[in-house]
């Protein structure tokens, strides 16, 4: 299921890009300001964003700016056909593609699929198993469509494991792999208490866990299923 974050204050505009772009695949979430497009990103794993750059609390080229920061997630910049400005700004800050109003809404489709397409064939980084959706190029982080936050340690390890599922992976190595750039000393204890964040976040029962396995003695791994 693909879904897309709308930011877009015109509501007549906003609901007919749904009607042209929900299928069985696509799920849109639709916002109508910069604070509440904010909200939904953070709340919802999204693999696309249509981002309008004229909005009731201000720019959208500013939420393009925050989501770089953090993020490499497509975003097609929505623009006024007189605003040369904003598309070059767009692009430079980002923008993977933009669409001048007013436009047609099968363009804005087939520009839309075309990113979701590059972003699908991309993407080795991306994983998926029972209702976990892991992208890490992205460093977003789903359950049950739910966004999950993690660090960059837990990132790290997460990525050890799941790129390494069914086989075990010792403690040394992963202190090692993990904390690559650290200039001290870190004992293993840090690894015990990053798996233990990690399994909680993803909910990982951590009497009885699923998903990551300890093997006592060696170290861990991620179960195939």
């Amino acid at each position: 299921m693909n879904r897309i974050l709308l930011v877009e204050d015109d509501i007549a505009l906003s609901n007919g890009i749904v009607m042209a772009l929900r299928d069985e695949q696509t799920e849109l979430v639709q916002c109508a300001s910069l604070q509440q497009a904010r909200e939904c990103f953070v709340a919802h794993c999204v693999q696309l964003v249509i981002l309008d750059v004229n909005l009731p609390d201000g720019n959208g080229l500013t939420l393009l700016k925050e989501i770089r920061e953090t993020s490499s997630t497509p975003i097609i910049v929505l623009t006024a056909n007189d605003t040369e400005t904003d598309i070059v700004a767009g692009l430079e800050m980002g923008a993977d593609d933009y669409v001048t109003k007013p436009f047609s809404l099968a363009i804005l489709r087939a520009r839309v699929n075309a990113q979701l397409r590059k972003q699908g064939s991309a993407n080795a980084s991306y994983f998926q198993q029972s209702g976990f959706a892991f992208d890490f190029d992205a460093m977003l982080f789903c359950k049950e469509n739910t966004a999950i936050e993690l660090s960059k340690t837990e990132q790290k390890l997460l990525r050890l494991l799941v790129e390494n599922r069914g086989r075990t992976l010792e403690r040394s190595m992963l202190v090692d792999r993990i904390w690559t750039d650290s200039a001290e000393y870190v004992d293993e204890n840090a690894l015990s208490v990053t798996v233990k964040r990690l399994r909680n976040k993803l909910g990982d029962d951590t009497a009885k866990p699923r998903y990551i396995k300890t093997v006592y003695g060696i170290g861990y791994t991620w179960a195939v299923e």
